[in-house]
Formats: C-alpha cells, structure tokens, sequence
C-alpha cells in the first residue's frame, strides 16, 4: 500500500471521528434544546395556565381577613385543591413579589395557574358577592345589622349614618327616610366595601329605580318619593296577599285626600316596638308616637319597614275606588273586607272581634 492510500485512510477516519463528534454535540445540543423547550413550557404553564386543581372540579370562594398571612391563604385553598408544583409556585412567588394579600372575597376556577391565583390576592381583584335584604327589615337597627353580617363592615358604622340627618341629607333623606334608599333586592358589591361607598351605591340604585315616569306618578298622587315608600311600607305591613296591596293603597290614599287619619293598626305595632304582636288593643291606640296614625293625621315619618319596589308600584298605580274603611276577614283566609261606609266596616269590625275573642287571640 503506498503512501497515498494510507493519507486517504487517515484522513477518512478522522472526518469520520469528526462527524461523529459533531453528530454526538448535535444530539447533547438537541437534548438541551428539548429539555429548556420542556422547562421553559412547564414554567409557562404552571404559571399561567394550571398549578392549581380544584378537587371536585368545582370553582371555590373564600374570604380573606385583613392581616391574612399567604402561608394562611394557602393552607385554606389547599383544602379544596392541589397543587402540582409546589418548587414553581415558590419560584414564582419570588418573580411575581407576592409577599402579601389583601382582604377580601375570591372565588377562583377550577384550574388556575400562579399568576391568576397571585395577581388576585395581591392586587385585590376581588369578586362581587350577592348582598341580599328583604321585606321582613323594620327598623335602621334591623338594616344596619343584615348589612353587617353579609360585608367586613361593623353595624355602628352603618347605624351612625342611618342615624343622622345630617350625613343623610347628601342623599335628600333625613333619619326617619334614611331605610327609603335601601329597596329589598339582591345587589352585587364588593365585601370589603367601605361605608359610605355601599350608601353612594344605594343612593344610585334608589335613583335609578325613581325614574321620571315614577316621579311623575308620585308627583300626580301629590306625595313625594319618600311618602310613597312610607305609604307603601304600611300596605305592605297590612297583609301578605299581594293582590291586596293596590285596594290598601286606594283606601289610604282616600283617606289622604280627605284629610283622616289613616287609623293604621301596623303603625301603632311600629310605635310599640313589638312586631310579634298579634292584636291591637285600645291602650295601644292611645300610645303618644309621631307613628301612631290613630292619634296623628297625615302620613307618620318615615317608612315602618323596607318596602319593595312592587309595592311602591301597587301605590303609584293604585285603582280608583271610593273605600275608607278595612277590617280582616272574620273567616280568617287573611284577606279584608273593604268598604265605603262605616256602618258597613263596624258590622265587620264586629265579627272579626268575635273571631279573635273565640281563637283567644290577646
């Protein structure tokens, strides 16, 4: 073999070592390549899409106190769910600063990544709860605690602005109109609302609700807005037959134009302070109220309880009749009998006597 075939076999061997050199940092290369690709998609997706899984596949609401810890945070949502990584989620919380969390009411997905569960208790994205209250509220007492037990606010706050005219007087409204703004309905607020921004978001929706064609109506019947509210609030407290309510309303609202009393039994209940009470007795009537409309012509005021916006309605749009006079039914369906002349109400009146006196009703 001459020279020339041992440089050619030389040379080949040593390209091929070459090539399976490049060929081996290729594949390591690749491998890295692959492996960061990996890393880098799991980082992405523990941090955005999915670190987070709800056990039972539901979504899942807490509240969080003020001065909540995130180790405090944490061990809370980790009864519900697990979490897939939990070197990431530590990792993450340093690239994100999540150092603390503000309180509030959260309800998280099902799957959640990092970034969505931290974002939301750092910056407070909080989600709106149902703040409910209905009919059944009579006094500011009453209001200022249903609102207390659904938000992070205590009953005095609410109570001290109920309570002064002054503070009350921004939204038109003195301490006896103040529970007019606060229509039964369900609302969507923030938990940790404060104060006075639940009264401007009352104040907004009592707004809306009073819109020009209801003003108008109102304006007609020759009441104002928080007279509506009262009048409705008594219809409301006569009975629980909703049919009714309209009739009710046409019997006050003749007994308004004509200048009587109302006589309204609910009124002297609210004057008392005894809402169980079952029947209204003469030293009742007798009682000294600016709410006892035995006593007081005129409308008492401010409302006997939260009216809803329905029965406002049944006022606004009450029938024609020539009523003055109600008195429970003696058969004791719950209903009334109404009637324009007083001989016709007394014989009434009569009968239903006799019914509480046989049932021993006191």
């Amino acid at each position: 073999m001459d020279s020339n075939d041992v440089d050619k076999r030389r040379k080949y061997r040593l390209m091929n070592r070459k090539k399976k050199i490049w060929i081996s940092v290729g594949a390591i290369m690749l491998l890295i390549a692959i492996t960061g690709a990996v890393f880098i998609w799991e980082q992405y997706y523990r941090m955005n899409v999915c670190n987070f899984s709800s056990n039972d596949g539901e979504s899942h609401g807490y509240y969080i106190l003020p001065d909540a810890s995130i180790d405090s945070v944490l061990e809370i949502v980790l009864q519900d769910y697990k979490i897939a990584a939990e070197t990431d989620f530590k990792w993450h919380k340093k690239r994100l600063l999540f150092n603390s969390v503000k309180p509030g009411y959260y309800r998280f997905p099902a799957k959640m990544g990092n970034r969505e569960f931290m974002t939301k208790l750092q910056l407070g994205q909080q989600t709106p709860i149902r703040l409910t209250f209905n009919n059944q509220i009579r006094t500011r007492e009453q209001l200022a605690g249903r609102l207390a037990k659904q938000l992070l606010l205590d009953s005095v706050s609410i109570i001290e602005r109920l309570d002064s005219t002054g503070y009350m007087q921004q939204y038109g409204l003195n301490r006896e109109t103040a529970v007019c703004m606060f229509l039964p309905d369900t609302y969507e607020v923030y938990w940790t609302t404060t104060p006075d921004k639940l009264f401007d978001r009352m104040y907004k929706e009592y707004q809306r609700f009073w819109n020009v064609g209801r003003l108008h109506k109102a304006d007609s019947l020759g009441l104002k807005p928080t007279e509506v509210a009262t009048l409705a609030s008594i219809v409301e407290s006569e009975t629980h037959r909703q049919a009714e309510f309209p009739t009710i309303a046409s019997l006050y609202l003749n007994r308004l134009r004509l200048g009587m009393p109302l006589q309204a039994c609910p009124t002297v209940i609210f004057a008392v302070g005894d809402f169980k009470m079952r029947r209204v007795l003469k030293r009742h009537l007798r009682i000294e109220s600016p709410y006892n409309t035995y006593i007081n012509r005129g409308l008492p005021p401010g409302p006997i309880r939260c009216a809803r916006g329905s029965t406002i309605d049944s006022v606004l749009c009450a029938p024609k009749t020539d009523y003055l006079f109600m008195c429970a039914n003696p058969d004791w369906s719950g209903t009334h009998l109404f009637s324009s002349s007083y001989g016709k109400h007394a014989a009434a009146a009569k009968e239903y006597q006799k019914e509480l006196n046989a049932r021993q009703i006191h």
